[in-house]
Formats: structure tokens, C-alpha cells, sequence
């Protein structure tokens, strides 16, 4: 048998206890967040979890940070995040689906963690009592926003209401869960929200639809919150295609200071001298009678023209479209604004409703 001749003992490197356990718990200290935007680093990193640790009540270890060090992947996008405590690693698996500078991040267990390991060293779950909601999350049991098939939205006007959201997320079918995440202090909308369809199969295609559409003057982010995003299957391909007009439709409805009517005043359209013959006015009215009833149920037709004597009247070169409803009439705007006539561009807006039924054309 080896023996250590005396007084040698002390000249061995010896690990300190507190590095021995920190190299023993690493594992189960470890958090991984996938998904990262580009320009994320290991400070920006560090300070982000570290201040929602502390907003939601998951520091165990007493006061300070709860990251200890940052390991950073830029080509593959993710980072190992190591916290100072088993308890506080595990507090942090409840931020799956957090949003870091603007987009949703993977927050899972590196591959190397141990569960029957960890279980040794403390808790393996997040605290139920964190307060998610000040970081703009929800627990699993919160209006059913749990599972692989919730929806992250972003990029959302902040002038837009929840019932405008939802409106034209249940484009695609009726929502199970919904949470437009607002500011606690103020009660104003933060720019996002999650949502879960009742119908899981539309997930994919609710996505593809509304991904990269100009909502005013922001741009919609529409992915899964908890993975990246997904194309549609080849046999969605038909669904998706009927709802991008529906979606347009809605996005015309919500854009800032248009007030969808039923009526639709269009302008570079027709002059006052093609207006004065009695023939040519009547070929004009059955042609505008024609294409514009393409769009939805036409009830009716308006072109004001010069009186006999050759003054013009009110309205003279605008041309007036009444549908049955809102939704024809901003079909009928989508397809005819921006179209040429005889060289001139189309203008189409939307004409108020009452001034329309009080003859007012002048506006």
C-alpha cells in the first residue's frame, strides 16, 4: 500500500469545499436559452436574467445576481446561462417563451443535466408563487396558454385594442387562450401577445399568414413562442391561401385613422368632360355598376356630374361605391386602389356614412 510520507500532506493542491461543490452542482446550475437575436452578448445576457430573476421573486440565494457566468454560441444562437443556485436554475425554467430584445427565447435543461442528480441538490421545479406576470408571462393553467402551440405575436401597434387582436387572430378560428401583455403601472399594451388556438392543426397557418405583415407602422412577428418558426404542411398550402385575403381585409379595417364604412369614394377615376354626355355617362354606369359589383353586394352607385349648364356640382370626378356591408367594401378598396385608369392611378377611401345618405358628396 502507497503511504504519504509524513508531513507531505500539506504540499498537495487541495480543491476548496465551496469550488468542489460549485464543480459538483454545475450541471443542475445550468440553464440553456436558445433562439437568441444577434446581437445579444454575455453582458446584455448576464444583466437580463438577472434583473427578471429578481422581478419575479426567483432569487433563493440572497441578494446580488442570481448569473454567475455566461457562455455565449453566436453561430448557433443559444447560451448556457449559469445561475448561483440549484433552486434559482430551477425558478429560472419557468421564463420558457420570455421575450429578450424583442423576440422569444428557449429557456430549457442543457443536455448534460442530470434529473436524479439534481434531485439531490434541491428543487427541480420553479416556485409556483413566482410572479410571472411581471415579466408578461402566464402560467400553464392561465387561460390555456401552455404547450408547444403557443403563438408569440409582436410588433403590434400599440394603439390597437385586445378586441382588434383578437379579431384578426380569429381569422383562423376561435382562440383558446389569449394574453395581450400590458404594463403593470400603466395599464397600456406592450407591443405582443400569446395566444393558443382551439383548433391546433391552424397553428402553423395562422403563423405563415400573419408573419411579416405591416400593421400601421410596425411589422408583425407571428411564430411559436417556444420554438423557431414553422412552415405550413403541404396540405395546408389551399388554407393558407384563402385566408391571406381575409387577413388583408382585416389589416385595411385596422389601420390608424380609417374608420371602415360600407361606403367607398373613388378619385382619379373618371374626368368632368367624360361625365357630360348623357350616352357616355350611362356606359360609365354600367361599366363602374359591373366590375365594382365583383367585390360584394353593390346597393349603390354614385357618380356626380356637371349641371346641364356646365357648372360642376359637389362631388363632380369622385365616384361613390355603397356595399351591403364593411367587409365588401373594403374588399372593393383592397382591389381598386392603385389601379390605373386611362393613365391615372385610383385613389379608393372610405366616405362617411351619413354624409353619404344626406347626398353630401363634397367631402
Amino acid at each position: 500500500m502507497f503511504s504519504l510520507p509524513t508531513g507531505q500532506l500539506g504540499a498537495l493542491p487541495v480543491m476548496p469545499v465551496h469550488a468542489m461543490t460549485q464543480q459538483a452542482t454545475r450541471h443542475a446550475r445550468r440553464i440553456y436559452v436558445g433562439g437568441l437575436p444577434p446581437t445579444a452578448n454575455e453582458q446584455s445576457i448576464a444583466t437580463f436574467f438577472s434583473h427578471v430573476m429578481s422581478a419575479i421573486g426567483g432569487n433563493t440565494a440572497g441578494p446580488g445576481d442570481a448569473v454567475v457566468n455566461v457562455y455565449i454560441n453566436h453561430e448557433k444562437k443559444f447560451a448556457f446561462v449559469e445561475m448561483r443556485s440549484v433552486e434559482e436554475a430551477s425558478n429560472a425554467m419557468a421564463l420558457d417563451g420570455i421575450i429578450f430584445e424583442g423576440a422569444p427565447v428557449k429557456v430549457k435543461r442543457p443536455t448534460d443535466y442530470n434529473p436524479s442528480l439534481a434531485a439531490t441538490l434541491g428543487p427541480s421545479q420553479p416556485n409556483p408563487n413566482l410572479n410571472l406576470h411581471a415579466v408578461g408571462l402566464t402560467t400553464g393553467s392561465a387561460g390555456g396558454l401552455d404547450g408547444p402551440d403557443r403563438i408569440f405575436v409582436g410588433g403590434v401597434p400599440y394603439y390597437f385594442t385586445e378586441g382588434q387582436i383578437r379579431e384578426l387572430l380569429e381569422s383562423f378560428g376561435p382562440l383558446r387562450g389569449f394574453d395581450l401583455v400590458k404594463d403593470r403601472e400603466t395599464g397600456n399594451s406592450k407591443g405582443y401577445a400569446f395566444c393558443v388556438y382551439q383548433d391546433l392543426s391552424v397553428t402553423d397557418i395562422a403563423c405563415a399568414a400573419l408573419n411579416g405583415i405591416k400593421m400601421g407602422d410596425k411589422t408583425l412577428t407571428v411564430k411559436r413562442a417556444n420554438q423557431s418558426t414553422a412552415q405550413p404542411k403541404p396540405e395546408q398550402e389551399s388554407v393558407l391561401l384563402q385566408v391571406q385575403q381575409h387577413i388583408a381585409l382585416q389589416k385595411l379595417m385596422l389601420q390608424p385613422g380609417t374608420a371602415a364604412t360600407k361606403v367607398l369614394c373613388l378619385t382619379q377615376v373618371v374626368t368632368a368632360d367624360e361625365l357630360r354626355d348623357d350616352e357616355d355617362y350611362a356606359d360609365i354606369l354600367e361599366d363602374m355598376r359591373l366590375e365594382c359589383g365583383k367585390f360584394g353586394t353593390l346597393l349603390n352607385l354614385v357618380i356626380p356630374r356637371p349641371n346641364p349648364n356646365g357648372d360642376l356640382t359637389p362631388g363632380v370626378g369622385k365616384v361613390f361605391l355603397e356595399y351591403a356591408d364593411v367587409e365588401s367594401a373594403a374588399k372593393a378598396r383592397q382591389g381598386l386602389h392603385g389601379r390605373k385608369y386611362d393613365g391615372n392611378q385610383a385613389v379608393a377611401v372610405f366616405y362617411p356614412e351619413n354624409r353619404f345618405s344626406q347626398g353630401d358628396y363634397d367631402g
